[in-house]
Parts: structure tokens; C-alpha cells; sequence
């Protein structure tokens, strides 16, 4: 025969000492020092006494108490702890919960949280772009609706297979970057295991080698003794673009460079143009000798905005392709802007004799060797000046002669 039950809904409402009040069957309720109230199942296991909580009374009635304690009474007549089983039963809860929540994680979805946590990283301000429209065109339409914890090497595979000999630079990149998503995927708690975009003992296995089915190739550079009659030709042209080019060979300066410079950057009585390191690709501050013809060109720029070279979109630089546009309208598609660069350091080491260390310095490039590196401290800032002032000679002269300096 059950207990008799002593407590009624009024009963529990109107008990207000606090203590443990008997129902029946080892339902009690428990009134705590500042009056709360809530359920509990006493009960013995094994001859050792436990006490359950079973809810509080704001969320569980009397009467769907006495129906929890039945159905605990039932697992101890097994000889199973309740407090136990519920534990296991929470966890499992939260397992599901975890996974349906890895789940819901896309590569997409992952893609877009990698790409804006590391964006303010990276110098280039177009790299996100850049990120977005390769994973768009080579990765999402295969992978990027599946849930992240899903992708493996096959789905990896499906990716690149189709680019990795046609496109063989896209498709390294494309590597790359899916498994820095997936890596970020793993430290997230999305995804458990290796990164099947690895490609050391992952892909290498599958993959051709990159650099035995393309050479590198570099972008393409205009002979330097072409270089006077190209600049005749480029002043028969008008617009910003075709100034910003001129002013990029002038000064053997990256496209993003110019086209991101300002007028705070520019110090026409010292003569220099000071990138900040925000904006170079190692991360440190360039210091550019401007000559004279460089100087002349930018004092013919209207001042617009803080830009040298404004777009048409208000505090928006050139677009990057403008220089490349300009080239395109002289019919030159078989250079790069990027390539005057090296146009710049041929004329150096085969028309004159300033030192290699001089021309490294003005393209901004670190020296290869540690020791000179090390003994080198300052940007050798007199000697530039003497070299870019013989390139404009040059890249202004039809007559053009071999510059040799004193012994």
C-alpha cells in the first residue's frame, strides 16, 4: 500500500518554515531560509541514503512531482542510480546539441567567420575580396553548403582536381586557404581530426607537384632599353591612370603602393615619398627618393581628397586594375605594371654601377645575406638619390647612355 499522501496544492502554498515536508513515497518538499521551494526524492541505494532534486514548485506542480518520483522509484527497484541516469541522459542531450550545432556550421559559414577574424591582419586591403571570389568560383559550389565536420580529402579533391593543372596557381592558393578554414574549423570545436587539406602526407599523395607541371612564372617586364620609347609614347595619353603609371616607373614602386598613396606621405622638400609600414608588403616603412621628374609629376596633381590619385567612389583610391587598363589602351596586354620593377633592376645591373644592395633597397626588398643585412642600418638614401635621378634621365631620354659612376 503507497504512503498516504499529506500535502495538498493549498498545503504546499501556504507552508512557510523552512524544512523538509513529507508527501508520501519519499516526496518531499523542501522549504529553503528565504522560502523557495522545490521537490525532492529521497531514496536508498546500495544502503546508502540520496536525496534527487526533482525542480523547483514555480516550474513543477504537486501533482507532476509525485509523477517524476514514480518514475525514479521505478529505475531504483532496477538497482539504477537516478541522479546517474539523469547525468548520462544531460550529456547525451548536450552531445546532440553539440553536434546539430557543428551541423548547422557550413564551410560557407566558416569561410566567412575565418575570413572577417583575420582580414585586419592583412596588409592588402583587397585580400578578403580576393579570399571571397576564389573560394566562391573553386570551393563553395562543391563544399560549401556541407557542415564543416563533414569535409574529408575526397571533397577537397573535388576541388582542386578540376584547376590543379589548368590553374595550377589558383588551385595552390585555393589549398592553402581551405585549410586554414578547416584549421580554424578544428579550433572552433567545429571539426574533429586532421585537416584533409593538408599537403604534406595528405594531398602530395594524390596531387602532381605544382612546380613540375608549370614553372613559376614571372610577371612579364619591358626590356629596359624599350623603356624611353614606351615613356614617349605613354605622355601621348591623358587621365590619372596613365599619371599613376608613369609615377610607379619613376619610382620602381608596387601598384598598391601608388595607388594607395597620399599627400601627408609626400615631403617634396627632402625630396622622399614614406610609405607607412601598413601599407608595404614586409610590414616595414619604405622610404622612396623621389627625382626631380617624379617631383614635377606630382606637383601637377590636382589635390582632390588625401589621395594622389583619387576613384571615382568619394575616399577611394584608383581601382587596381586602372594602370593595367592604361596598358591596354597603348596595346601593351604582353606587360604587367608589376614588371617595371624588374625593368628597374635590369637597367641598374646592366647599364650602370651602383651597388645591388642600392637597387634592393630602393625596390624595398630585404638583402638575402644575414651579415649584410645586420651591418646595414641605414636605407642609403644619398645613393638613391643619385640612381633614381639616372632613371628618369633615362626613362625620359631617347638617348639613352650607360651611367657609370666614380671608382
Amino acid at each position: 500500500m503507497p504512503n498516504k499522501q499529506q500535502l495538498s496544492a493549498i498545503k504546499v502554498k501556504n507552508i512557510k518554515e523552512p524544512g523538509y515536508f513529507l508527501d508520501s513515497d519519499c516526496l518531499y518538499l523542501q522549504v529553503s531560509s528565504t522560502g523557495t521551494k522545490s521537490w525532492v526524492y529521497r531514496f536508498m541505494l546500495k544502503n546508502r541514503r540520496r536525496d534527487m532534486g526533482l525542480g523547483p514548485l514555480d516550474t513543477l506542480s504537486l501533482a507532476d512531482a509525485r509523477l517524476q518520483r514514480n518514475e525514479q522509484k521505478k529505475l531504483v527497484k532496477q538497482g539504477i542510480d537516478p541522479i546517474a541516469n539523469r547525468t548520462t541522459i544531460e550529456n547525451q542531450q548536450i552531445a546532440l546539441e553539440q553536434i546539430k550545432q557543428r551541423e548547422s556550421i557550413t564551410f560557407k559559414l566558416c569561410a566567412k567567420e575565418y575570413i572577417n577574424a583575420k582580414q585586419a591582419e592583412w596588409k592588402n586591403s583587397k585580400s578578403a575580396q580576393q579570399w571571397n571570389s576564389t573560394l566562391r568560383d573553386y570551393a563553395h559550389p562543391f563544399i560549401g553548403h556541407l557542415p564543416v565536420s563533414q569535409i574529408d580529402q575526397s571533397l577537397v579533391l573535388k576541388c582542386l582536381k578540376p584547376i590543379w593543372e589548368s590553374k595550377t596557381e589558383t588551385a595552390t592558393r585555393l589549398r592553402q586557404r581551405i585549410e586554414n578554414i578547416l584549421d580554424y574549423a578544428k579550433a572552433k570545436n567545429y571539426r574533429n581530426g586532421d585537416n584533409p587539406a593538408a599537403l604534406k602526407g595528405g594531398l602530395q599523395l594524390f596531387l602532381p607537384r605544382a612546380s613540375k607541371i608549370k614553372e613559376t612564372k614571372n610577371h612579364s617586364a619591358l626590356p629596359y632599353r624599350d623603356i624611353p620609347a614606351f615613356i614617349s609614347q605613354l605622355k601621348t595619353l591623358n587621365g590619372q591612370a596613365v599619371l599613376a603609371l608613369r609615377l610607379t616607373i619613376l619610382t620602381a614602386a608596387r601598384t598598391s603602393e601608388t595607388l594607395n598613396a597620399q599627400w601627408c606621405e609626400i615631403n617634396l622638400a627632402e625630396r622622399t615619398w614614406i610609405i607607412p609600414k601598413e601599407r608595404m608588403k614586409a610590414g616595414k616603412e619604405h622610404r622612396i627618393a623621389l627625382s626631380q621628374t617624379a617631383i614635377d609629376l606630382i606637383q601637377s596633381l590636382p589635390r582632390v581628397n588625401h589621395f594622389l590619385f583619387p576613384g571615382a567612389k568619394q575616399d577611394k583610391p584608383l581601382s587596381n586594375m586602372a594602370m593595367a587598363q592604361a596598358l591596354k589602351r597603348i596595346n601593351r596586354r604582353d606587360i604587367t605594371v608589376h614588371g617595371f620593377r624588374s625593368t628597374f633592376r635590369d637597367w641598374v645591373a646592366e647599364k650602370t654601377n651602383f651597388p645591388a644592395r642600392v637597387a634592393e633597397t630602393a625596390l624595398a626588398h630585404q638583402l638575402k645575406d644575414a651579415t649584410e643585412r645586420a651591418y646595414q642600418r641605414g636605407d642609403l638614401i644619398e645613393k638613391r638619390f643619385e640612381m633614381m635621378e639616372a632613371w628618369a634621365s633615362y626613362c625620359e631620354s631617347q638617348n639613352a647612355k650607360i651611367i657609370r659612376l666614380p671608382a
